[in-house]
This record gives C-alpha cells, structure tokens and sequence, in this order.
C-alpha cells in the first residue's frame, strides 16, 4: 500500500518513518502541503492519504481524490468533523481515525494550563527575566478541597478526572454517557449545575451541532466569579467573543486554551499582521490572565508512536479487509 502523507512536520515524518520499519508492506511519500481541494489531486497514484483535523477533507476534497483511485482515508487524530462522511460513503472511500493515542498527554496539559494560568507562571517567569522578585500581582488559589468541573468523561476526560482527584479536589462531571470506570470518585450532575459549582472547568468533549459554541455569553455567566476555564479538546466548543467579553467582566481568574476557534495548524501561519492584530486569537492573547498554546496537548514521545502506529495499522487492515473499531 502507498500512502500520501499530508501537512507533514519534522516531528511527523520522524515518528512514522520509525514505524514504518515494522510496517514493510507500507510505503509512505510526505508533503508539506496540507489536504484541501488545491492539493488532493497531487494524491494520483496512491491508494490512502494520511490527513489531519485541520485538513479540508470535504465533498470537493473526496470528489479528487475519488477520481485519482484514493481507497482510504487516514485522520492521524481522533476528531473527523472535518470529514465529509456522506460523500466518502458515496465514493466507497473508508475513513478510519486514532481515537485514542495517549489521553494522558493531553489531560496532563490540561491540568499544566490551569496550574500555569491559576498561579501566573508566565507572567512570574517574566518578571524573574527582568529581575523583578515581587509578587504582586501573582496570587492564585488552592486546588485542594477546590471543585473541578470535567465536561466530557471519555479517555482524555477521564485522565483529568483522575488527576484532579489526585490533587485532592471535589470532581464533578458532565457527560451524555457516564463512564462506569470513574462511579467511586467522580459525580455526574446537570450542564447548569456544573457551571454554577466549579472553580476548574476543563472541556473534553467533541465538537457536533450540540456542543458548538455551548461556552457562550450565557453559559458563561452561569460560572462562578474567579472560575479557570480551559480548553484542549476543539476551539469552537467556546464562542470566542462571547469569551473576550467574560474576561472582560472579570468573570475569570484564568483562562487556559490549546484550540481556539481560528485555528488552522497554527493560528499565526500565513497571516499578515494586519490580519493578525484584528484576530480573535490575538485579541485573547493581550489579556495577562490568558495563557495559549499552539494545540501541543498531543505531543509528548509516547503519543506520537502511538499515532503512528495506530494509524499504520488501521492500513493494514483496510489492506486485509478487516473490521476495525477505528472505522468513522
């Protein structure tokens, strides 16, 4: 099988090219282009593509590649709202994804962006850079004996679970399906009652028509004042100007995001600076108590060989003709 591999970083191409060894049946070419209508015809003469949640996987986008012989689509992530599954059903083009590659790694960013924005660590390093060894202006507040509010229990929800447990915390939860494995120490209640107990609010939860934008004026206003909000799972879960607007009134102690609405692979790529300074994202970023990442949750060692292996496997059993729970 031949696999065109699309939007390829450094770090990618180390990772499956490691892999691959394990994977002799697989050839696998690399571009830095990332999959839009532009690109899938450069897709000729392979049999799968490798794409990401930022990949333009639409009708257009499937209409080329079903007419270059593409077979399969990989999504080398766990998200696949990006994919237009009705087209690919029409085609026979087969969608499989990596559901779970290490739920640890980004729960453990999660809880780093919330200790980082609760105790201003970024503003701290700051100020010991320009020698200044003053507190002001760095208080936070425990998290011990604090609530923890985890909207959406599935892998990546129920690793923060367990490490905000560990931290000592109250931890409460919000989810369409309860996960049995968290019933000794994690309480399921109502959306509103969640938004009204919590001191840490962390999302973990899919984008769908039910869950974009359910962080809005409304619900944000629902949270306790001096609530920690963060966000590492989709960045339209919040409605960005509705957040701008929340920070504004003070509603927050800190706000912790890895996605953010206007992101593609990194929000500042290929944008002039005038387009930038009138960014949302930009906008967020002039705020002291906001600390942003560029979607980094994912990206420890252990959840890049994960990704490339799943992912190499999903191919083989496409190849073989085999069922998989990785199926979309």
């Amino acid at each position: 099988m031949n696999i065109l591999f699309y939007d390829t970083k450094t770090y990618d191409q180390a990772s499956f090219t490691d892999t691959l060894k394990d994977f002799p049946n697989i050839t696998m070419e690399f571009t830095k282009s990332d999959l839009d209508p532009r690109t899938a015809a450069l897709a000729e003469g392979f049999d799968a593509v490798c794409a990401f949640v930022s990949s333009d996987v639409g009708t257009k986008t499937l209409d080329i590649l079903h007419a270059k012989g593409v077979r399969l689509v990989l999504m080398r992530c766990a998200g696949f709202n990006n994919v237009d599954m009705e087209t690919a059903r029409k085609h026979g083009i087969r969608v499989m994804r990596v559901p779970g590659y290490s739920p640890e790694a980004v729960a453990e960013h999660a809880m780093a962006l919330a200790l980082a924005a609760n105790r201003r660590l970024y503003k701290a390093y700051n100020k010991v850079r320009e020698n200044d060894f003053s507190l002001s202006g760095l208080m936070g507040f425990n998290f011990y004996q604090k609530t923890a509010g985890i909207i959406g229990t599935g892998k990546i929800g129920a690793a923060m679970c367990r490490i905000c447990h560990g931290f000592g915390m109250r931890v409460i939860a919000y989810d369409v399906y309860e996960n049995p494995s968290l019933k000794d120490f994690v309480e399921y209640v109502s959306l509103d009652r969640l938004l009204e107990e919590s001191d840490v609010i962390s999302l973990h939860c899919p984008l769908m028509d039910s869950t974009y934008h359910m962080i809005n004026i409304d619900t944000i206003r629902q949270m306790k004042d001096g609530v920690i909000l963060v966000n590492t799972s989709r960045g339209a879960l919040v409605k960005t100007d509705d957040l701008i607007e929340g920070i504004r009134l003070h509603k927050f102690a800190g706000v912790g995001l890895d996605v953010y609405e206007e992101e593609t692979n990194n929000v500042f790529e290929d944008r002039s600076d005038e387009i930038l300074e009138h960014s949302t994202t930009a906008r967020l970023l002039s705020f002291p108590n906001v600390m942003i990442t560029s979607h980094q949750g994912f990206f420890t060692r252990e959840a890049l060989s994960a990704i490339a292996e799943t992912t190499l496997q999903n191919a083989m059993d496409f190849e073989a003709g085999n069922p998989s729970q990785n199926d979309v």
